[in-house]
C-alpha cells in the first residue's frame, strides 16, 4: 500500500516512512484492504495531515482509532462524514462547545472546517477493521503518530494540545509542557464525560492560549452544511 503526503508533512515524515516497520505495516495494510473491510477508505487515511499542514497546525486533538461502522470514518479524529448519525462522544463535544462558547449544535458530524483552520484531528491509530475497535493497534501506527507529535513538539511556535482521557494523556510524554500549552480532561464518551469533561471549557481556553502567543483564534462554529471534501 503506497501512502502519499503532498504538503510539508511529506519531508518531515519521509524518514519515518522509510523505516522497516512502516514499510512492513504498509504491506500488511495493503493485504488487509484486499481481504477485509477496513476504515477509513485508503485515500482518507492521511486526511488529518492532508487538511492540516505542519506549519499551519495550531491545535492538536488526539483520538484513539477510527470509527468502525460503515461510512463513518474519514481520517479526522471524532469526525464523521456528512449524512452519518453523530456518535455519542461527538454529541458530548457539541454540548460542551455550546456551553463553553455558545456555538449552535450542528445537524452533522463533520469537523472538516476545524481541520482547515489548523486543528490537527489526529487518531493515534489510523485504520480499523469493520466492527472491531482497536483491531489495528500494534500494527505500527502508534510509533508513526508518536513521531507526528514529536515533530510538532520540536516546532518553535507553540501548539495547543487537547488530551481527552487517559489514552490521549499518555502522549504527554512526547510533549514539552513548558513550551506547549496542554489541556487535559476526562474523555467526552458517555461513560466518562461527567467525570470532568463537561465544564472543562477547552474551546475558550484554546483561543485564550492562541491570543497569548499571537496566533489567530479558531472559529469553532461549524457551518450548517459541512464543507465538501477534496477528491
Amino acid at each position: 500500500m503506497d501512502f502519499q503526503l503532498n504538503n510539508d508533512w511529506a519531508e518531515l515524515l519521509r524518514p519515518e516512512m522509510d523505516e522497516p516497520y512502516f514499510k512492513q505495516m504498509a504491506e500488511q495494510l495493503g493485504e488487509l484492504y484486499e481481504t477485509k473491510t477496513v476504515y477509513p477508505k485508503r485515500g482518507d487515511v492521511f486526511n488529518a495531515l492532508h487538511y492540516t499542514p505542519y506549519e499551519q497546525t495550531k491545535v492538536v486533538i488526539i483520538g484513539q482509532d477510527p470509527y468502525h461502522g460503515p461510512r463513518q470514518a474519514h481520517g479526522l479524529s471524532f469526525s464523521v462524514q456528512k449524512g452519518i448519525a453523530i456518535p455519542p462522544s461527538l454529541r458530548n463535544i457539541y454540548k460542551e462547545l455550546q456551553e463553553d462558547i455558545g456555538c449552535p449544535i450542528p445537524q452533522h458530524g463533520s469537523l472538516l472546517s476545524w481541520a482547515k483552520q489548523g486543528v490537527l484531528l489526529l487518531n493515534t491509530v489510523l485504520t480499523v477493521e469493520e466492527g472491531q475497535p482497536n483491531s489495528h493497534q500494534k500494527l505500527g501506527w502508534e510509533r508513526f503518530t508518536n513521531r507526528i507529535i514529536q515533530a510538532l513538539n520540536e516546532r518553535e511556535k507553540p501548539v495547543v494540545f487537547i488530551l481527552w482521557g487517559k489514552h490521549a494523556q499518555d502522549k504527554a510524554a512526547f510533549i514539552d509542557t513548558v513550551k506547549h500549552p496542554v489541556i487535559t480532561s476526562a474523555h467526552p464518551s458517555p461513560l466518562a464525560a461527567r467525570k470532568g469533561f463537561f465544564g472543562s471549557r477547552p474551546f475558550s481556553r484554546v483561543n485564550e492560549y492562541l491570543r497569548t502567543i499571537g496566533s489567530s483564534e479558531i472559529d469553532w462554529r461549524l457551518p450548517e452544511e459541512p464543507e465538501p471534501e477534496e477528491e
